[in-house]
């Protein structure tokens, strides 16, 4: 197996693994019913905070426009440094699909997905 697809194998591995990740966040923090309750009798809790926090950022769309300021400065420069960059906005872009902010999440995929794949 050749180094290039070794890596891309890693790399198509960790963003399952990314994905899975926030998909736990989404359902084991976020909808959990038990947090809801936890939250209104202790706010003061590190797990409430996160919450709260997560709640702001997806309110106000801070994890999908930073995955879009990513992607489009990744489509583009050019060379490797564009690459990276669009590989590092799917990070946020796939937070954001799971965390109820798709409508930005997916011109972020989209566009990260096509300087991925394009040659240069």
């Amino acid at each position: 197996m050749s180094r290039r697809m070794s890596l891309t194998l890693l790399s198509l591995l960790l963003l399952a693994a990314w994905l899975a990740a926030s998909y736990g966040v989404r359902y084991g923090l976020m909808e959990n019913t038990r947090w809801v309750g936890a939250c209104l009798e202790d706010a003061a809790q590190w797990q409430c905070q996160v919450r709260s926090g997560l709640g702001l950022m997806i309110h106000f769309g801070v994890i999908g426009w930073g995955g879009i300021a990513l992607a489009v400065a990744g489509f583009f420069w050019p060379g490797r440094v564009g690459r990276v960059l669009a590989a590092l906005a799917l990070i946020p872009g796939i937070v954001a699909l799971v965390l109820y902010t798709a409508s930005l999440a997916v011109f972020v995929v989209v566009l990260a997905g096509l300087r991925l794949v394009r040659a240069g």
